[in-house]
């Protein structure tokens, strides 16, 4: 597969194979990916959320009314789910919503993702990052030549401390990738089955 590779200013690029990056027919993975995407989503759910129920409001311990001879409905505790301050039905509870996913599932999730954004165009190389001073106006500028619209995800194998303190004004929703050279080698080397 090929992907457009960048001069670390983002000035020059050309187009270089990557025969090692994940290649899938039809639908393989996309149920994983879809599987991880809504683990993740779970995972982040605090499960916090709780109401009363009638034996846990407080008041209703004499009964509103004498049972007949009044002309109204029966009633036994004015914290019944009917009356306006009683208890709540069926309400959330704090639960846990949180799912486990087992490491094949999310190896296969991570490398159909890893295609998808390669056959969409979304993922650009730059042989390195660096900077000569911590300045996000310096990584800007050379994001601006390779990705100008939209927000991207800066991607390497180890950050240097200027290049790490440039970026890290950066916004992280993103729809581009940007990685390092070094950095798709440790994605690469990940993916077909390498040390992490």
């Amino acid at each position: 597969m090929k992907l457009k590779v960048y001069s670390a200013d983002g000035k020059t690029s050309r187009e270089q194979d990557f025969a090692d990056l994940p290649q899938f027919e039809g639908d393989k993975g996309v149920q994983a990916l879809k599987e991880v995407i809504v683990a993740i989503n779970a995972n982040a759910r605090l499960g916090t959320h709780s109401t009363k129920t009638r034996g846990e409001v407080s008041g209703g311990g004499k009964k509103p009314w004498r049972q007949k001879g009044t002309g109204r409905a029966r009633a036994g505790s004015n914290r019944s789910p009917i009356w306006v301050g009683g208890g709540v039905v069926f309400g959330p509870k704090p639960r846990d919503y949180s799912k486990k996913i087992n490491s094949q599932v999310k190896a296969l999730a991570f490398s159909r993702a890893l295609f998808e954004r390669a056959v969409a165009g979304e993922i650009d190389v730059i042989e390195a990052w660096s900077v000569a001073q911590p300045k996000t106006k310096l990584i800007n500028e050379v994001v601006a030549r390779i990705a100008p619209i939209g927000k991207i995800l800066l991607v390497d194998d180890s950050f240097s401390v200027t290049a790490a303190q440039a970026a890290r004004n950066i916004e992280a929703q993103y729809k581009r990738i940007i990685v390092s050279s070094k950095g798709l080698e440790k994605i690469i080397a990940r993916v077909n089955g390498g040390k992490n």
